[in-house]
């Protein structure tokens, strides 16, 4: 069995907080919960633009994400919610737990890195905000490749890019899609459960999972130190 060698983290969800969206969300369509809907329309959006290999650049689809929410909303967008939901992106918040996972995880001597489906550019500013960047050695981004997770390139793309085996990886997400990407192109995986999250029961399961970044943090110190 490889030994596992890089810890590496999906963003949005996983340790940044997308409930931060709530108050633009509000101001848009007069409810906070339309912010969940577009997220999980933009999830629709980007995973079927990987089935069909239409690649759309992840702002592109959160455009048009919001784009559908509206229309069927029976609302009209200003002229400046894209770029304020946009600038909003920017500024998340990491999860309460976050800070002391990485920090554990670091200090126990393994190597910490991002994949992500926004652009590189975008996390990058993500993690500088909320002052995560110093706990990765290395950022990618699924637009390198022109593939979203869970198409298997994204995942090699960060191998290849860490000089490392997809098997020497460990994908922590707390996307069901994303960990079965993980596990189907051979990385190991660790799910965290956030509010409204669950791993789907009939497919293969990671060997790691928590209800918290720090239980997961303290699980994979067990497994891959």
């Amino acid at each position: 069995m490889a030994k596992i060698k890089v810890i590496v983290f999906d963003s949005n969800e996983t340790l940044l907080d997308l409930a931060a969206l709530d108050p633009e969300f509000k101001r848009i369509f007069g409810r906070a919960e339309a912010r969940k809907q577009w997220f999980k329309q933009l999830l629709e959006l980007f995973l079927t633009a990987t089935i069909v290999d239409e690649y759309r650049s992840f702002e592109r689809l959160a455009d048009s994400a919001l784009e559908m929410v509206a229309e069927w909303s029976g609302v009209e967008l200003g002229k400046d919610d894209k770029a304020r939901v946009h600038a909003s992106m920017l500024e998340l918040p990491a999860h309460s737990d976050v800070a002391g996972a990485l920090a554990r995880l670091k200090g126990a001597g393994l190597r910490l890195a991002v994949l992500t489906n926004s652009t590189k550019k975008s996390v990058k500013a993500q993690m500088k905000h909320a002052h995560l960047e110093k706990y990765f050695d290395e950022i990618f981004s699924a637009d390198d490749v022109k593939r979203y997770k869970p198409a298997p390139e994204a995942y090699e793309h960060a191998a290849r890019k860490l000089d490392v085996k997809v098997g020497e990886i460990r994908l922590v997400a707390a996307h069901a899609w994303d960990i079965s990407g993980a596990l189907a192109v051979g990385c190991k995986a660790a799910f965290v459960q956030r509010a409204e999250k669950a791993l789907d029961s009939a497919g293969p399961q990671p060997d790691v999972r928590g209800a918290t970044l720090g239980e997961v943090a303290e699980a994979i110190i067990g497994e891959d130190r």
